[in-house]
């Protein structure tokens, strides 16, 4: 499924910049991430390893699958493998607070990566989407493709990341500027293309009028596509993504999928890696402040073919 993502990855390892001082670089960085059979999620790991090994240090992935009994016991591995630093996609905004603190109890400094935790001080940095500018992007977008009158639903992701809920919030912000655009129905999808397929035949049965669909994530963007086609209802219902994975991509060009919003993880999870590397060396970050924001853009038909490597547009 990921061979694409693969070759599209190795361009995007290759392409990252080398560090001064590499040469005396060493120790295990520990790569936590949430679920690698999702594309986002094994880009995220993928390249920090990439750029980690990069930098003269091993690394590992491992996936918590956002449960935060099975973060804990990773966290605990990491640190009984004297892990100099722990790259962490967090399970819970608030249930991943108590494993940042074993870890730098232990003296192991934790980056976060694409998920925030609701306590500042502990982790080194939280390296993320912008994901309200980036739900802005999409919301404007997605009103552009269907119309500014008639009954929408909304896949929302999973509601233990603060992600869902900002994401959900920006396209209410937008929509709810139009009073003829009536969201008659909502459904969790946990960020999952099964479920997004699931949820999105429930409310096609119990909305079968509808002209919109947007969604928290591609990949419950995907699913409710399939549901579409199935239902023989594609070609009267426009669908939004947000992450700007392979397959969402293809999906664009193909017509399926009005626009996906690109999050830039193949940024933010290289730069994470390249500020433990310099915290590790200088104890400093080298960023000014510990949350740090990435913008996303915005891919459509007019723009899909800048995508050059996984989750990367070109200038």
């Amino acid at each position: 499924m990921f061979d694409k993502t693969r070759r599209l990855l190795m361009i995007a390892a290759a392409a990252l910049p080398l560090m001064a001082g590499q040469a005396w670089a060493e120790g295990l960085i520990s790569i936590i991430v949430t679920d690698p059979a999702n594309p986002y999620w094994f880009t995220e790991g993928e390249v920090a390893k990439a750029t980690a090994e990069k930098l003269g240090y091993t690394a590992n992935v491992s996936a918590h699958k956002g449960d935060t009994n099975t973060e804990s016991t990773l966290i605990d591995t990491a640190i009984t493998n004297k892990s100099v630093a722990i790259i962490l996609d967090p399970a819970n905004a608030d249930g991943s607070i108590g494993a940042v603190k074993k870890a730098v109890a232990a003296n192991i400094p934790v980056f976060l990566v694409n998920a925030e935790i609701n306590q500042e001080g502990l982790a080194k940095a939280q390296l993320v989407s912008n994901n309200a500018q980036g739900a802005a992007l999409g919301a404007q977008q997605w009103v552009e493709s269907v119309g500014e009158s008639g009954n929408y639903v909304e896949l929302f992701g999973n509601p233990a990341d603060n992600n869902a809920a900002t994401r959900s919030n920006g396209y209410e912000t937008v929509l709810s500027q139009y009073p003829d655009l009536k969201k008659v129905g909502q459904e969790v999808a946990n960020w999952d293309r099964t479920q997004g397929y699931q949820k999105m035949q429930s409310l096609l049965q119990a909305n079968p009028d509808i002209i919109g669909v947007i969604s928290g994530n591609d990949e419950m963007a995907l699913g409710a596509i399939a549901a579409l086609k199935e239902a023989g209802k594609l070609d009267q219902v426009k669908v939004g993504g947000f992450d700007g994975s392979p397959d969402a991509v293809e999906a664009v060009k193909a017509g399926e999928l009005q626009y996906t919003v690109l999050q830039p993880v193949a940024v933010f999870a290289a730069e994470a890696v390249r500020q433990a590397d310099n915290f590790i060396k200088t104890g400093s970050t080298g960023a000014s402040s510990e949350k740090q924001l990435f913008d996303c853009v915005l891919i459509t038909k007019d723009n899909v073919d800048k995508y050059t490597a996984a989750f990367t547009l070109s200038e």
